[in-house]
């Protein structure tokens, strides 16, 4: 189940700054939690994620919540550290990704995926990194993605295209793309 106390739930009505203050906890095994509960976590952490990834200078940071949402609802899937995962694609992506098709495809140059992810440690949620993939013409050693991120307060993420691409390789039937798990996709 997932619970804020009165108090944070008051203060978040009531005074925007003391929002971000307020733990977001879940009671019990957070892989028991079911749709609404899931839901309501990302309300109480859509607005703390936004403000810290947006807190540095990257520009996709302040962008990305206007591209299309690929999930109906954050959810696990792959390697991200077993976090819960909410996956945005820019214009240019959108109508390919939201294909979720394997074969032999290649994303157009100049897509973008913008994956949100959330953490529970002992029964606390925390914001987890703003992880992108960048379809490039020059990488082929990666596949022509180019991966980066702004991490929770909102600095560039620090990991190799190597250890990124390491993952993604796996996925070589849909273009090194990892997709939503069937059950949140939009489309398709």
């Amino acid at each position: 189940m997932f619970r804020i106390t009165t108090a944070a739930a008051f203060a978040a009505l009531t005074l925007p700054t003391a929002a971000a203050e307020h733990a977001c906890t879940v009671e019990g095994d957070h892989w028991d939690l079911d749709e609404a509960g899931i839901a309501a976590l990302y309300d109480c952490m859509s607005e703390r994620m936004l403000a810290g990834y947006s807190s540095g200078d990257d520009p996709l940071a302040g962008e990305y919540r206007g591209w299309v949402q690929a999930g109906t609802r954050p959810a696990v899937a792959g390697p991200h550290g077993e976090r819960f995962l909410l996956t945005f694609a820019n214009e240019i992506a959108a109508e390919q990704y939201l294909a979720y098709e394997e074969g032999d495809f290649e994303m157009p140059v100049g897509s973008v995926l913008a994956k949100e992810s959330i953490a529970i440690r002992d029964g606390t949620a925390r914001v987890g990194p703003l992880f992108y993939m960048t379809k490039v013409d020059d990488a082929p050693e990666f596949d022509n993605w180019f991966y980066s991120g702004v991490m929770p307060n909102g600095k560039p993420l620090n990991a190799s295209q190597a250890f990124c691409h390491d993952c993604h390789r796996n996925f070589d039937a849909s273009d090194s793309m990892g997709y939503p798990v069937p059950e949140v996709r939009v489309g398709g």
